[in-house]
């Protein structure tokens, strides 16, 4: 089973959510049929294969980034259990600690948000993958 074959099950999924015309869903499902065999999928293909090579690395700051990045957004969104808490004893100082983030975080220019989404995304497909395949 190709990765492509195994994306096409949860891609048709979207497919369905999104586009709401039967018709078009259809002709959607039937243009990803069509493009597994194409070069397009040779291109996803390599994609995948070279965030799997990244993910077994050796060396650990490699094959460590994805999992780090996440876990800092992890503790970023684990950070509001405090802050609930702070809250509900000193109003005053939470909304400032929350005024003080949210400048910080419109601060971070759109493309890393990009960035963080396609690494998420990227890092996930390639442990589905991983998983189909036995490797994991």
């Amino acid at each position: 089973m190709s990765v492509f074959t195994a994306l096409l099950g949860p891609l048709s999924t979207v497919i369905d959510r999104v586009l709401p015309d039967r018709e078009a869903r259809d002709r959607a499902k039937l243009e990803l049929l069509k493009l597994e065999g194409t070069q397009a999928a040779e291109g996803i293909r390599a994609q995948l294969s070279a965030i799997i090579a990244e993910a077994q690395s050796p060396d650990p700051w490699t094959s460590r980034a994805r999992p780090s990045f996440l876990y800092v957004m992890y503790v970023m969104l684990l950070w509001a259990l405090p802050m609930g808490l702070l809250a509900a004893f000193r109003p005053d100082a939470a909304q400032d600690i929350a005024a003080g983030m949210n400048a910080y975080l419109q601060g971070i220019p759109e493309p890393l948000y990009a960035l963080f989404g396609t690494g998420y995304l990227g890092y996930t497909a390639a442990r589905q993958w991983g998983k189909v395949k036995g490797v994991e």
